[in-house]
């Protein structure tokens, strides 16, 4: 199990001028590092993060941090998703520079997508390297 990609959906935002990374994630079964898109998982996850985001606009006006790239899919090995990226959050959080925190999080990922959506089409995973 600790060769299973990790799938967690990640938001770079303001809330009320602060600054703020929710996530939310899950184990993946081995056959889908096979598949071409995060599928029904990647749906579900990001889902739960836009209700989490939803939920948080409670605090403060809601800003992306970075622009397109705010909201983000990653497929992650185990290790690095419960080692690194609590060290990573935590740097931006406090202050870090956001290409850094992107950069960072390319050079750790198995697979990466941002989440998009247009007017009147669906949620899309859009490749990102």
């Amino acid at each position: 199990m600790a060769d299973a990609p990790y799938l967690v959906a990640l938001a770079l935002v303001e809330i009320a001028g602060k600054r703020a990374l929710p996530l939310t994630g899950k184990s993946q079964p081995a056959a889908a590092a096979e598949a071409s898109d995060p599928g029904d998982s990647g749906h579900t996850l990001a889902l739960e993060l836009l209700l989490r985001l939803w939920q948080r606009s409670d605090d403060g006006a809601l800003q992306r941090a970075a622009g397109e790239q705010s909201l983000l899919l990653l497929e992650l090995p185990l290790d690095v998703m419960s080692e690194q990226l609590p060290l990573l959050k935590a740097k931006w959080i406090s202050g870090g520079e956001t290409e850094a925190l992107l950069g960072s999080l390319r050079n750790l990922v198995i697979r990466g997508w941002r989440i998009s959506i247009a007017k009147y089409e669906p949620v899309s995973f859009i490749a990102w390297s």
